[in-house]
């Protein structure tokens, strides 16, 4: 795998950061919320740092899921590639908050806090991991859920060059 193709994969599996919980208990209110996003999502975006902006699409399948959860999986097309990525969102009673956690067929996997602020839930996601090629790299993901749209911003940074990506995509039904 080419070294450009690697970033993209990396910074693909940033975007639709795929997501599997904690037990919750969730209440009616965060129920419905959550529930209000179950259908089929499909978002463009492009992605900036590299030698050139390369487009990318991505489709995003949300669905019910045990309990007081949705599930998700997202699939991104990007420089000829594909990448899936598939979890869940739930609310915590215990710890009071939204919680999501990913995992990718990349092989990279994190957990995301979710905070409401109105009618916005936003998962602010950080981790630093380590790409197929053993290169240290550090994933950014803030993920919006707000009204009828979702909008994932990202950044990559590889550690060994100091190459920053980033993209935005919004979704819609």
């Amino acid at each position: 795998m080419t070294n450009k193709a690697l970033r993209s994969v990396v910074l693909a599996a940033a975007v639709v950061s795929g997501l599997a919980l904690v037990p919750v208990q969730a209440g009616e209110q965060e129920l419905s919320l959550l529930s209000s996003y179950v259908g089929n999502w499909k978002g463009a975006g492009e992605l900036v740092g590299g030698e050139k902006p390369e487009s990318f699409r991505c489709r995003l399948a949300v669905t019910k899921g045990n309990q007081a959860k949705i599930n998700y999986a997202g699939r991104c097309t990007l420089v000829d590639m594909n990448l899936s990525v598939s979890g869940t969102i739930a609310f915590d009673d215990k710890s009071q908050r939204y919680q999501a956690a990913m995992s990718s067929n990349a092989g990279f996997t994190g957990l995301a806090i979710g905070q409401k602020r109105g009618d916005t839930i936003a998962f602010d996601l950080s981790e630093k991991q380590v790409d197929r090629g053993g290169n240290n790299i550090r994933i950014g993901s803030k993920i919006m859920l707000v009204g009828d749209s979702i909008t994932v911003n990202f950044e990559v940074e590889f550690n060994e060059s100091g190459d920053v990506l980033t993209a935005s995509v919004p979704f819609a039904r």
